[in-house]
């Protein structure tokens, strides 16, 4: 019997060029793509005219295919003896459940690899000018979801977020940007403390909102900013006037 085996691909913060030279090649010889929301058109272009192409993608409350049936139909395409890559945007095991599918199908027994990718919390800042971290600024960084699954154990506390480190960088947070922020500033960040919200990172479409902790989100309600965005927090956002480069490429 043939056995299949699963990759966990990262495709990167959005702009192909930023896919990984692995992850394209397995693109090429794969049988099977099963993808989300967030993977850019370009990048499955890299996949065979023979591919059989399954969107799984999510939104903020509306799941097209929930996580338990995509786990199911991985192992199933495994089992059929097929060469499956599992597209993520980002990295596979920065909120992307990666980590739970890999459980699945080690308990399953199903050969897989995993092939990271590059994350849209350093590379998005980075598009917009913003280091995360800086000898002058900020020595520690944290990563948080702004989005809690239904289906989560753990709850994000954002008392003990505000005072972790340096730089806070929040994925997925842009619907409950308001309340987030509103509970760092509760839990004692500065409310003049910088912040970043950057939408549509490495595409051309990039735009950055640059405020305060405690005004901004009322800004980006009314310019009506919508996912994917990366907010970033803290002193480092200060340093996008000097470096800011995207903006001024031309592509």
């Amino acid at each position: 019997m043939v056995r299949g085996k699963v990759f966990l691909v990262g495709a990167g913060p959005g702009d192909p060029k930023l896919l990984t030279i692995k992850a394209a090649e397995l693109l090429k010889t794969a049988e099977v793509v099963v993808y989300d929301r967030l993977v850019n058109t370009s990048i499955l272009k890299l996949a065979s005219e023979n591919a059989e192409r399954m969107y799984v993608g999510k939104r903020t409350s509306k799941h097209e295919v929930p996580q338990e049936k995509i786990t199911e139909l991985l192992i199933e395409k495994a089992r059929e003896g097929k060469r499956v890559v599992r597209l993520k945007g980002g990295d596979p095991f920065l909120f992307g459940r990666g980590g739970e599918e890999a459980e699945a199908l080690a308990e399953n027994k199903i050969d897989f690899e995993v092939v990271p990718g590059v994350t849209s919390a350093i590379a998005v800042p980075a598009y917009a000018g913003i280091p995360l971290t800086h000898r002058d600024y900020a020595s520690s960084v944290i990563i948080v979801t702004g989005h809690r699954a239904g289906d989560s154990k753990r709850s994000v506390d954002w008392g003990k977020i505000a005072d972790a480190a340096d730089t806070i960088v929040i994925l997925m947070g842009v619907e409950s940007f308001e309340t987030i922020a509103a509970k760092l500033v509760e839990s004692g960040l500065s409310p003049n403390t910088p912040v970043a919200v950057i939408e549509q990172g490495t595409l051309k479409q990039q735009k950055s909102i640059i405020g305060k902790i405690g005004t901004i989100a009322e800004e980006t309600k009314a310019r009506n900013v919508k996912p994917p965005a990366v907010i970033v927090v803290g002193e480092v956002v200060n340093l996008r006037g000097k470096i800011a480069w995207f903006k001024t490429l031309r592509r």
